[in-house]
Parts: C-alpha cells; sequence; structure tokens
C-alpha cells in the first residue's frame, strides 16, 4: 500500500472520530455555548481514547499482575486502597503507615522490586474499604469500577438529563487520570452532588456524606464552614456523628496506634512528597502551592497556599451566610473550586467535581464569555498541569481561585440586584 493510501486513510479515520464527537456533543440554543461543548469533547475524547490505548499498548500483561510501563500493578492508587480493606481483615493494620513495612509488604504481595508507596488516607479508610479486603485484588478492582461508575452515573443523571453532558464530563482529563490511576474521584463526585442534591431535601442523609467523605479529608474541608454560615445544623450534626461513629470503628479495627501512627508517619510523609526539592509531584497536584513552590520555594508557597486557604474560607462563608439570593448550581460549582483553592494537596483527579459543575454551568447556558472561559481552562486544569508541572511553570492551579472570585461576584451581584427593588419600593412609600 502506497504512502498516499495510508495517509488518505488516516485522514478519513480522522475526519469520522472528529464527525462522531461532534454528532455526540449537546446542543444549546446559544451557539458559543455549543462550541465549547463541542470543542470540549472532540479534544478531550481524542485524549481520552488515546491515552488509554497507548496506556494499554504499553502494560506488560504478565500474570498474576499485570504491570503499566511504569512497574505499577493496573490500578495502581486502587491498591493502596485495596491494602486497607486487606490490612483491616489482619492483624495490626496500624504497622503498614511505616512505609518500610509498607512496602515490604506489597513485594511480598506483588514481587520484588515494587516501586515505592506509601499510605496517605486516615484509619478511617480501613472501616469503609473493608468489603473490598473480602475480594482477591483484580476482582475488587473490577467491582470499585463498577460501583464507581454507576454511582456517578446515577448522580450525574439526577443532575443533567442530556447524557452528552455526562459524555463530556467523562471525558474530562480529571475522569482520565482517575480511570488511569483507579482513584475514588468517581465515586466522591457522586457523593459530592447527592450531598447538594440533598442539603435541604435529606439534611440527615446529606450529613452521612459528608461524614463518609472524612476519607478524604481534603474534599470536605470547607463543609463545617458552609453548613454553619447557611445555618443547616441538621446536616452539621448528622455528619459530625458519622465521623465520630467511624473514628470509633476505626479503633475498633486498627487501635488507637493506629491514629497515632497516621498523624507521626503518613501525614509528615505527605507533607515531604509535596516539599520535595527534585518536584516528582508537581505535575500532578494543580494546588496553589505547588504552583508556587517551583519558582519562589516551599515557605513562600506555603505562606501563599496560607492566604487562598483563607480566602477560600471566607468567600464561602459570605456565600452561603446568603444562599437565598444565589444560584444553587452556581453555589455548587463556588463551593468546589474554594475547596480546590484552600488545600495544598490536591490530586488531578480531585478536580473531578469542579469539571461537573463548570462544564454543566456552560449546558446550563449560565454563564457569560468570561465564566465559559474559565470553565473551559478548569476543563484542562489536570492536563496543563501535568504540562506545566514538569516545567515548574505555575498557572494551572490559579484557575481555581479566579472562578470562585468570578461566581462570588455574581453571587453578591445578584442580591445587589434583589435589594435594589425592596430600597426602591421604601423611598416611595416614605412620606
Amino acid at each position: 500500500m502506497s504512502n498516499l493510501n495510508i495517509k488518505a486513510q488516516g485522514a478519513t479515520a480522522s475526519s469520522r472520530l472528529s464527525t462522531s464527537f461532534l454528532l455526540l456533543a449537546p446542543d444549546t440554543r446559544d451557539p458559543d455555548n455549543a462550541d465549547f461543548l463541542r470543542g470540549l469533547l472532540m479534544f478531550g475524547g481524542a485524549m481520552f481514547l488515546l491515552t488509554v490505548f497507548s496506556y494499554l499498548l504499553t502494560t506488560s500483561w504478565i500474570p498474576p499482575f499485570p504491570r503499566d510501563k511504569a512497574g505499577y500493578v493496573l490500578g495502581r492508587d486502587f491498591l493502596n486502597l485495596w491494602m486497607y480493606g486487606h490490612a483491616a481483615l489482619g492483624i495490626d493494620p496500624a504497622r503498614f503507615y511505616d512505609v518500610t513495612t509498607y512496602n515490604d509488604e506489597l513485594a511480598r504481595l506483588l514481587g520484588p522490586g515494587y516501586p515505592g508507596q506509601n499510605w496517605p488516607n486516615p484509619p478511617i479508610a480501613l472501616v469503609l474499604m473493608m468489603p473490598f479486603g473480602l475480594l482477591g485484588y483484580f476482582p475488587a478492582l473490577a467491582t470499585w469500577f463498577a460501583v464507581s461508575i454507576l454511582a456517578f452515573y446515577l448522580a450525574g443523571h439526577r443532575e443533567v438529563l442530556d447524557l452528552r453532558v455526562l459524555l463530556t464530563i467523562f471525558a474530562s482529563p480529571a475522569a482520565l487520570m482517575c480511570v488511569i490511576s483507579g482513584q475514588s474521584s468517581l465515586l466522591t463526585t457522586a457523593a459530592l452532588l447527592t450531598i447538594f442534591a440533598w442539603l435541604d431535601k435529606r439534611p440527615v442523609l446529606a450529613g452521612v456524606l459528608i461524614g463518609l467523605l472524612t476519607v478524604k479529608p481534603q474534599l470536605g474541608l470547607l463543609f463545617p464552614f458552609a453548613l454553619i454560615a447557611s445555618g443547616r445544623w441538621r446536616v452539621f450534626i448528622s455528619a459530625a456523628a458519622v465521623a465520630v461513629i467511624l473514628f470509633a470503628l476505626s479503633i475498633d479495627l486498627g487501635g488507637i496506634q493506629a491514629w497515632h501512627d497516621y498523624i507521626d508517619k503518613a501525614l509528615p510523609l505527605q507533607r515531604e512528597v509535596l516539599s520535595d526539592p527534585s518536584g516528582i509531584a508537581v505535575p500532578f497536584q494543580p494546588s496553589i502551592f505547588m504552583n508556587v513552590r517551583g519558582l519562589l520555594g516551599n515557605r513562600i508557597g506555603e505562606i501563599v497556599q496560607l492566604m487562598f486557604t483563607v480566602a477560600a474560607i471566607a468567600a464561602v462563608c459570605a456565600a452561603f451566610h446568603r444562599r437565598n439570593s444565589g444560584n444553587p448550581p452556581e453555589l455548587r460549582a463556588l463551593f468546589f473550586a474554594c475547596t480546590a483553592s484552600a488545600t495544598p494537596y490536591l490530586g488531578a483527579y480531585d478536580l473531578l467535581p469542579l469539571t461537573f459543575a463548570a462544564v454543566t454551568l456552560i449546558a446550563d447556558e449560565r454563564l457569560d464569555a468570561t465564566g465559559r472561559r474559565l470553565a473551559q481552562l478548569v476543563f484542562w486544569v489536570p492536563a496543563l498541569q501535568l504540562l506545566l508541572g514538569n516545567l515548574q511553570i505555575p498557572g494551572p492551579g490559579f484557575v481555581a481561585p479566579a472562578l470562585a472570585a468570578y461566581l462570588l461576584r455574581r453571587t453578591f451581584a445578584r442580591a445587589e440586584d434583589r435589594a435594589q427593588p425592596t430600597a426602591e419600593t421604601a423611598l416611595a412609600s416614605s412620606p
């Protein structure tokens, strides 16, 4: 076959792929919104398919534990989660917070030379992951993906009726990194969407889900402030009760030593990973701290991160205090953007909730030109962080705070617009 024919066939296949994405893209009344959504689906979908294909192609499929080209077992991060369930059924789970002991156990299970990993989650993970520990690793991984995708679909479809919008979100770089790594973002996104849907309709159940999210503390960091500011005390009390119950159950499984080792060993190790001079984690952590530390150093990065954390808390308190004048989808997006701004420890896959909120704001035609551009940048932040983080160039970590500032301004502008007629009416009725 000639090179000309090969090129022609490649161009035809590329054209068909582009046409398929354009047909699947959601439609809107505003052509600008439609163009943004089509662009996100087309380029995001192409990246998703090519990355997954390349990942599978470069994986060594030698049993019993196929490994990717970096030497990690398929579902590399799920291995950590599964180990919590596996350890919960054994003796002295707390010992795995020691990084040497943990990696010795991984080498025993998977073979010598396995790349180093650590246990980053609090002992609550022992309770929540115990059912998966009853299964072998790959059956547990398959179950994990099935449950995660089903939960994401059910929670997402309740929020958006057009399944093409869900497909666009699932094609995002945040979802791609979740799928490749076997992370929990599909489940946590489903939980966060359900929490916001139930805050007023089912406050006790919403609190239960917030309590369960303590397994990933960075995702629930701002909930206490939002609940107190909005006066949702039933949700607050329910969440606190579930957190206390999980704490007690984790002590029953791992002893108080598990919490001691988590605080004494796991948290300092996470800090070392974040502040590692080589910056090995920077491409995968689109937080303010990780964007600043490459140029200005760890100390300045910590100070800047603290400033953004305080600002995020203030923004959430201000917005949720006047929640009656806010737009619920925008308040949800504001909360997710502030959460991403407030924590120094933020995996790229943890941006999936914010990606969902940003894409749905475009699909619901709630954004002007500035808002659409910020939502588009949110979609691409994980990919931008991977590219620029390897070069120690800051930028992607500031997209979430920019979107938060934009949404906060809209919330206050809407409140002022509602208050204006009241003031005019009072003035007209005065003698």
